[in-house]
This record gives structure tokens, C-alpha cells and sequence, in this order.
């Protein structure tokens, strides 16, 4: 258990790390920190451009070594019960869809999936102002970055909602329950704003809420694991009354 609690510890440092180098590009930089995409901090033109792309690449190694913090923990999940279980099923689709669903696989590939394209994200800048359509001519490098940091969010949220249905930690249900109704409709009206309105500054702040939402989950989730993986090295100290104690000899 000790390595799993190690993981999960540096999944936390590297999330904490890397939203925190993120941080400060975008309050160094000449515009106010509320102004603009997030991304635009990783573009040529400003000058914290290589430490904000290495700050999104280390957030992604936390999103992926907390995958492999899960992956690792025995008993990861349990099947979901009350309202939890009536989403899933909604949401789950095939019975073999909701039986990865209930042994945790869904939620280590969802964390993989969105550390990928966070990386991808942190390796392709956009170009000046992040330009999106259909308002602005954009590039192909706008389009990859766009599509990764939109895709690996929405993936995320996946990995949200299925620790929330599946998570046997009581505290990572709640935290995850708790990002998950708050992100996805921050999300969606972060959508709504790119397409109707573009580049403003409502989008900028419904955006970095979105991203603090995110933050907080992967740090805490990070060391709710760890906190489980040391409590479940419990029983196997001697003298533990739950312990199974010495076999009699006749």
C-alpha cells in the first residue's frame, strides 16, 4: 500500500504544482488574470509562454498518476445504490458498459484519457488570442489545442461522475458529486458563451471556474486515495482486534 499512497501523494504535488505555475503566468503576464482564455498564457507572444506549457504538462502527469493510484487500489469500487444507481443506469448504456462501470475501469481509463489530452494541449499552443470559429480564422494548432483542453475536460467529467456512482472512499463520492453538478453546467454555459458571444470576459471567468472545479477534485481525490490506501493497511498490523488472531495449536 505504501506505493500507492506514494503515487497518490505525487498526483496531488503534480496537480497542485502545475495548476500553481499556471497561476502565476497568468498573473505575471501583462493582462489582468481574468482577461482572456486561460491558454492564451501558453501562447509565443507572452512571456511566461514555456513555464505555463510546463505547468499544463506536469497537471497532466498528476491526472495520469492519480489513474495509476486507482488503478492500484484494491477494492476501488462498489456498485452504486439510491439515486447514484438509477443515473448509472441511465448513463451506463450496455450491461458490459455498466459492469466496467461498477469495478472501476471506466474511471482509471477516463483519468488516462484526460491526462493525454491535457499533454496534448500543454505541446500545442495556440496562436495569439486563441483564436475559435466561427468568429476568427484559426489554424490547425488552434483546432488541436481547442479540441484537446474541450474534449479532455468533458473526459474528466466523465471520470467526475463515475467515482460519484462508484467510489467506495464516502468522501470521494461527495467530492466528486459536488464537482460534478457544479462543472458540467458551468461547462455548458461556458459553451454557450464561445458560440454565442466569443472571446469575453464572462467566458473567462466561468472558464477558470471550470478549471478550479477540476483542480480541487484531482487534488482531493488524489489524497482521499492515499488516506484510503493507508487506512486499508490497518488489519494487517499486530495487535489490530479486527486482526485475525494466532492459530491455536491442539
Amino acid at each position: 500500500m505504501t506505493r500507492i499512497r506514494l503515487t497518490a501523494v505525487a498526483a496531488a504535488l503534480a496537480v497542485a504544482g502545475g495548476a500553481g505555475t499556471m497561476m502565476f503566468t497568468l498573473a505575471a503576464g501583462p493582462e489582468p488574470w481574468w482577461y482572456g482564455y486561460v491558454s492564451e498564457a501558453g501562447t509565443d507572444e507572452q512571456p511566461y509562454a514555456i513555464p505555463y506549457r510546463w505547468g499544463l504538462v506536469t497537471l497532466a502527469l498528476g491526472v495520469a498518476l492519480l489513474g495509476v493510484a486507482r488503478s492500484a487500489l484494491p477494492g476501488r469500487s462498489v456498485q452504486p445504490a439510491g439515486v447514484r444507481a438509477r443515473l448509472a443506469g441511465l448513463l451506463a448504456g450496455t450491461p458490459r458498459f455498466r459492469g466496467r462501470l461498477a469495478d472501476g475501469r471506466v474511471t482509471v481509463w477516463a483519468l488516462a484519457v484526460a491526462a493525454v489530452l491535457a499533454a496534448v494541449s500543454g505541446a500545442v499552443p495556440c496562436s495569439h488570442e486563441c483564436p475559435l470559429p466561427p468568429y476568427e480564422p484559426t489554424t490547425l494548432a488552434d483546432v488541436v489545442h481547442a479540441g484537446a483542453s474541450v474534449v479532455g475536460m468533458v473526459v474528466l467529467a466523465g471520470a467526475m461522475a463515475a467515482m460519484w456512482f462508484t467510489a467506495t472512499d464516502r468522501a470521494v463520492r461527495w467530492l466528486s458529486g459536488v464537482a460534478v453538478l457544479t462543472m458540467v453546467p458551468l461547462g455548458a454555459a461556458l459553451a454557450v458563451i464561445m458560440l454565442a458571444v466569443g472571446r469575453a470576459t464572462t467566458g473567462a471567468v466561468v472558464e477558470r471556474l471550470v478549471l478550479l472545479i477540476a483542480v480541487v477534485w484531482l487534488i482531493g481525490t488524489a489524497l482521499f486515495t492515499a488516506r484510503t490506501a493507508g487506512r486499508d493497511r490497518e488489519p494487517d498490523r499486530a495487535g489490530d482486534p479486527t486482526s485475525p488472531g494466532p492459530t491455536p495449536h491442539p
